[in-house]
């Protein structure tokens, strides 16, 4: 378990990746980078996904020290219950909670996630949510 200060620093640490690439999400992808933390000792890793025969259901997901989750997003899922029994709609965003882990979701903010429908652009929005440096990293839209 982490704390909640210890999952919003690791949220708000500046991540790169280990190996620079492209990054291109066929159908059935799924993926995992590592990354690193701008202190180059906390250890990250982004899985990526993408559904085979429904195209526009993705998975973008950090996970801080390699195991905690702390940044889900879900793009054209199953519908979210919250612990609370909020239900939230099929995209969504889920962000470490002390107590309850990635077991939160939350409505996407429209100014932080400009076009969840585009693969590309959400990979983009989801970097900049979760500090992770896309420089010389361009996401590749692949023809099916």
């Amino acid at each position: 378990m982490l704390t909640q200060q210890e999952a919003d620093d690791l949220i708000c640490m500046k991540k790169r990746f280990v190996t620079p690439r492209n990054i291109s999400l066929p159908p059935g992808a799924d993926q995992t980078h590592e990354l690193i933390g701008e202190d180059n000792r906390e250890q990250f890793l982004l899985d990526l996904w993408r559904g085979t025969l429904r195209l526009s259901k993705v998975r973008y997901q950090t996970r801080g020290r390699k195991v905690f989750v702390l940044v889900r997003l879900e793009i054209n899922g199953p519908p979210h219950t919250n612990p609370d029994g909020k239900k939230i709609g099929p995209t969504h965003l889920h962000v470490y909670r002390e107590g309850y882990e990635g077991k939160w979701a939350y409505p996407l903010d429209p100014n932080l996630f400009q076009n969840p429908n585009d693969v590309g652009t959400a990979f983009s929005d989801f970097c900049r949510y979760c500090n992770i440096e896309s420089e010389g990293i361009h996401y590749q839209e692949r023809l099916i």
